[in-house]
C-alpha cells in the first residue's frame, strides 16, 4: 500500500525549534514526528511512501538515508523552490503516486494511533473518490456531510461564510478534519488540473468537486488518540501521553 507524508511545511508556530530543523524533524517523546508517522504506517501494511521536501530539505533526506529508509520504500518529492500547500503538493507528486491503486495522505504534524489499514481498506470497499478522516473536535472550519457521509461542502462558523455558495446546511452534519485522507486514481486528473503547477490547498479542491465527485467521511467506531503537533500547546500534550506509551 502506497502513502504520502507532508512533511514540507514552515513550522512557524513550533520556533524556535524550527530554527534549525524542519518541522517533520521535531522530537515527540525523543522521537521525531516524521518517524513516528512512517512507523505507524509500517504498522499498518504501508511499504511505499513519498514525502515532500522543502524547508531543511536535505535534512529529511539525510535522516531517511541515515535510518536506511526504514526498510520500505522511500520517494522524495522536491518542492524546494516552491512549497506547494497540501493540494499542490499531491499534484507535484502524482507520477509517484498513481500506481491504479488509492493512496493514504497524512500530515507529518498529525500524530495517530488509529488503524490506518482499516481506513485504507474502508475507503476501498465504499467505492469513494476519496474518503477523510473526521470527527466531532470543536473547530471554527467544518467539513458539511450528509446523513449517508457524504461531502456536500464547508462553513466558516466564526464568519457565517458557506461553500459552495447558495448551499442549504438543512440536514447536513458539520465534522473537523483530521489530516489524514485516502484518494483513489479518479481523483488525481481534477485535482492536477485545478491549479497547474501552482500552490494550493486541498479542501477548497475538495469543496469544488465535491457536488460531483464521492468524498466521504471516516468516523471511527473506536477510542485512538490524536494530536496536531503544529503548536507548543499540542506537541507538549503528546509528548506527555507518548512518553508513557510502550
Amino acid at each position: 500500500m502506497k502513502a504520502m507524508i507532508f512533511a514540507a511545511g514552515l513550522g512557524t508556530r513550533l520556533l524556535p525549534l524550527t530554527e534549525n530543523r524542519p518541522k517533520a524533524l521535531v522530537e515527540v517523546a525523543g522521537v521525531p514526528a516524521l518517524q513516528r508517522v512512517i512507523m505507524n504506517l509500517v504498522r499498518y501494511g504501508f511499504d511505499e511512501v513519498v514525502i515532500n521536501v522543502h524547508h531543511f530539505a536535505d535534512k529529511i533526506e539525510d535522516f531517511l538515508e541515515n535510518n536506511g529508509y526504514f526498510g520500505i520504500d522511500i520517494k522524495v518529492s522536491d518542492e524546494r523552490q516552491l512549497l506547494l500547500d497540501t493540494g499542490g503538493g499531491i499534484a507535484a507528486a502524482s507520477a509517484l503516486l498513481d500506481g491504479g491503486e488509492p493512496f493514504l495522505v497524512h500530515n507529518v504534524d498529525i500524530l495517530t494511533d488509529l488503524d490506518l489499514g482499516r481506513l485504507y481498506r474502508c475507503h476501498c470497499e465504499s467505492g469513494a473518490d476519496a474518503t477523510l478522516l473526521t470527527s466531532d473536535r470543536a473547530t471554527s472550519r467544518y467539513l458539511l456531510f450528509d446523513r449517508e457521509k457524504r461531502m456536500k461542502g464547508w462553513t466558516n462558523v466564526s464568519t457565517g461564510e458557506v461553500l459552495p455558495h447558495g448551499l442549504d446546511m438543512t440536514g447536513l452534519g458539520m465534522r473537523a478534519f483530521g489530516g489524514i485522507h485516502v484518494i483513489s486514481p479518479s481523483m488525481l486528473k481534477p485535482l492536477c488540473e485545478y491549479a497547474p503547477l501552482r500552490p494550493f490547498s486541498i479542501i477548497p479542491f475538495y469543496i469544488s468537486v465535491c457536488r460531483d465527485m464521492i468524498i466521504k467521511s471516516y468516523e471511527p467506531d473506536c477510542g485512538y488518540y490524536w494530536f496536531d503537533i503544529g503548536k507548543h500547546s499540542t506537541l507538549a500534550a503528546a509528548a506527555d501521553l507518548l512518553g508513557h506509551v510502550k
